[in-house]
């Protein structure tokens, strides 16, 4: 199995900003030397705990420091733009780091609709467009023409070169999942924002319509999912405790930056939230090393999935980071055979 990361470039509580972004970065290099097959980043828009706005641009400053690891979006939220200019964007980053980018797409938006409008006033239209925006913009991206009597069927996505991105489709539904299969590309479910719900229909839904061509043979599916470990189950479940004061807090219309473990405590304590944090703690992919890896094997295991890209939010850094280590010790990503299988499929 391969395993990757998301990054969402999640705002914390007394860090600056910009910091944040820095953080994304060296968790990219982090990860590469680690051993993870991909690192994705995510796009969010006018959000006060995820300030990941520009996934294009942050993968470009990770692909000049890193050398191996797959970068990708997950994803493009492509009713915002222009397919064509994402197609160049992307052309771009290939020219930048070949056979290393992954183009994943979206078609939420990230954001909420006055933010959406903003970003682009005809994004409803183009959001009931997605197919066709998908499907040329697979095609730009892959410098290969687009159907015949097509509008810009001679326009060309520069620069280009002999490899492209692989393009992969991000969802929660049984929309984008029978999108990927009637398009033949991999697809990825986001089991962070659903809890799981639909997973398997969705997944189904793919494996069973998916038309394979020359590039993808065989469905390819990929799960991101919440997960967090620590050396003990009690230290897992106290960092656990920012995200779930959080997501707690969402539901009641709060967001902003995620808190430190002590005052998320006194938060969920001062606003009896206590059930609903134990109720949480226990259906997340959260504790001790063995524990949450057996979880994930589990997972993995009932829903036939082929990779997981993993999602951590952490008040501390370094305890976040150390969340990824005991994970790629757990997979054995450092070994020689994963890191050989990991170089055969780029």
């Amino acid at each position: 199995m391969q395993v990757s990361i998301l990054e969402q470039s999640v705002a914390v509580e007394g860090k600056p900003q910009h910091i944040t972004i820095q953080d994304s970065i060296n968790l990219a290099k982090k990860a590469e030397k680690l051993g993870y097959k991909r690192f994705w980043v995510s796009e969010h828009h006018n959000h006060p705990s995820i300030i990941g706005t520009a996934p294009e641009i942050l993968m470009a400053a990770i692909a000049t420091q890193t050398k191996n690891i797959r970068i990708g979006s997950a994803g493009i939220m492509l009713p915002h733009y222009s397919p064509f200019k994402v197609a160049e964007q992307f052309r771009v980053l290939e020219a930048i780091a070949p056979n290393r980018i992954d183009l994943g797409l979206g078609r939420a938006p990230g954001s909420d609709g006055r933010t959406a409008l903003a970003l682009n006033p005809n994004s409803r239209n183009d959001s009931e467009q997605f197919p066709g925006h998908v499907r040329d913009l697979m095609a730009w991206v892959s410098n290969e023409p687009l159907l015949e009597g097509h509008p810009f069927r001679h326009l060309v996505a520069q620069p280009t070169s002999d490899t492209s991105p692989e393009i992969w489709m991000l969802g929660t539904s049984n929309y984008g999942a029978q999108l990927a299969a009637y398009l033949g590309i991999p697809y990825c479910f986001a089991h962070f924002i659903t809890d799981g719900s639909g997973i398997k229909e969705a997944i189904k839904i793919y494996k069973s319509e998916f038309r394979p061509n020359n590039k993808l043979k065989e469905p390819l599916v990929n799960v991101c999912l919440w997960a967090l470990t620590a050396k003990t189950q009690e230290e897992a479940k106290y960092l656990f405790a920012s995200r779930a004061a959080w997501k707690i807090g969402r539901n009641f219309g709060h967001l902003g930056p995620i808190t430190d473990p002590d005052n998320a405590l006194n938060i969920i304590h001062d606003n009896n939230w206590k059930e609903q944090y134990e109720l949480m703690f226990s259906d997340a992919i959260v504790g001790e090393v063995d524990f949450t890896k057996n979880k994930i094997k589990e997972l993995v295991k009932k829903n036939d999935i082929d990779e997981i890209a993993i999602l951590s939010w952490c008040h501390s850094e370094a305890s976040r980071v150390k969340s990824y280590e005991l994970f790629a010790e757990a997979f054995s990503l450092n070994s020689s055979q994963h890191r050989q299988k990991n170089l055969s499929l780029n």
